[in-house]
């Protein structure tokens, strides 16, 4: 009998919370942290990547000292990012498009690797690694604030050009 009223309690718990969870996310407040596709308010990017892709802030601040982030970078076709590292981890996953991927100092086009649309992966703090769009290529980005972009040879910064 005692272990039958623990099952109902619980019951009666797992079932008031899954009340509550419903009921929060279908508040009117919800509606301005979820995104459809086609309204994703895409600006210009910021300074510290080449003209010409787009950026959108999904949730939190990258430039923040803490807390969490997650942006969606646009890139047109044959779109570049020099060699740069990250000092915090950056978690990558591709939307749309083939984001091509390699590691190292050099950018060597004939070293990447492919990641089509679906694909994840994350980079350690301080991996050196460099990236190109093959064709329109959107990727989400998420991780801990603050999000930089330090460029291996600083030629390549483009706040250095701006």
């Amino acid at each position: 009998m005692k272990r039958n009223t623990y099952v109902a309690a619980l019951a009666a718990l797992l079932c008031a919370g899954t009340l509550a969870f419903t009921s929060s996310a279908q508040t009117g407040s919800s509606a301005k942290h979820a995104f459809t596709p086609d309204a994703i308010p895409y600006g210009p990017g910021p300074a510290s990547v080449p003209a010409g892709a787009q950026l959108v802030v999904l949730e939190g601040n990258p430039g923040a000292m803490t807390g969490d982030y997650t942006v969606r970078l646009k890139m047109p076709d044959g779109y570049r990012i020099a060699p740069h590292w990250h000092p915090n981890r950056e978690n990558v996953t591709v939307i749309t498009g083939t984001f091509k991927v390699g590691m190292g100092d050099r950018f060597d086009e004939s070293k990447m690797g492919d990641f089509p649309s679906g694909s994840f992966a994350y980079l350690d703090p301080d991996m050196h690694h460099y990236a190109m769009a093959s064709g329109e290529v959107v990727v989400q980005i998420h991780g801990a604030s603050p999000f930089q972009i330090n460029y291996v040879n600083s030629d390549d910064d483009p706040t250095r050009k701006r």
